[in-house]
């Protein structure tokens, strides 16, 4: 895929940021609840910072009936998931690599490590390796998140262990996570959203047998 920060200086997003003075009243009314919710409480998050909305939000502004339930969809995901925060995050980064979404890892590998992910498993994720060293709930979050991208299922077993550990709910918070961060990842991918300030991109490239 083209890096999204291939030529310094150049914004290369398909996508270009709209002028909070150019909004529709539709566009305001979908960047207005996106500003007002808990993602702008989320320290260097674009939801927080002034201007144009950037990251994904502004990808969904172009269809602001669609943007609108993707901004709640993804709140309710990430807020107030039953899932603790570390092993949603976890989820997210293995998405994102999964995707190559240099952007959407950017964003949170930071919040897996600061809500308590050993930063060797985030590493070990970043190379497409399954991290030596994981609690019970880790391993089964990265054993349900990596079959389930993989094999567009999971198997009894693995579907077992999060049952028993997470319960129905958790279960399916565990399925939203991924398929929603997959979305993230296609709006950002194709939009080709640079990180911000020029940042190096995080994701190496990946081998075939990685």
């Amino acid at each position: 895929m083209t890096s999204p920060n291939k030529e310094a200086g150049a914004d290369p997003r398909r996508f270009k940021l709209i002028p909070l003075e150019n909004l529709t009243p539709e566009q305001r009314a979908v960047a207005d609840a996106i500003r007002s919710g808990a993602r702008s409480k989320v320290a260097n998050s674009a939801a927080a910072k002034p201007g144009p909305l950037g990251g994904p939000f502004n990808v969904w502004l172009r269809s602001p009936g669609v943007g609108n339930l993707i901004q709640q969809l993804g709140a309710e995901i990430r807020f107030r998931s039953s899932l603790p925060a570390k092993l949603n995050e976890m989820a997210i980064i293995i998405t994102a690599r999964r995707w190559t979404s240099q952007y959407e890892w950017f964003a949170h590998c930071k919040l897996a490590l600061e809500a308590g992910l050993d930063p060797a498993i985030a590493d070990a994720i970043a190379h497409g390796r399954r991290p030596a060293r994981m609690t019970a709930e880790e391993a089964i979050v990265y054993d349900f998140s990596r079959e389930l991208h993989e094999t567009h299922g999971v198997s009894d077993a693995t579907y077992q262990a999060a049952r028993d550990r997470f319960g129905e709910r958790g279960v399916v918070d565990l399925i939203a996570v991924n398929g929603f961060y997959v979305l993230v990842s296609m709006c950002l991918n194709v939009d080709r959203t640079p990180l911000p300030d020029g940042a190096k991109l995080p994701l190496p490239p990946l081998t075939k047998s990685s």
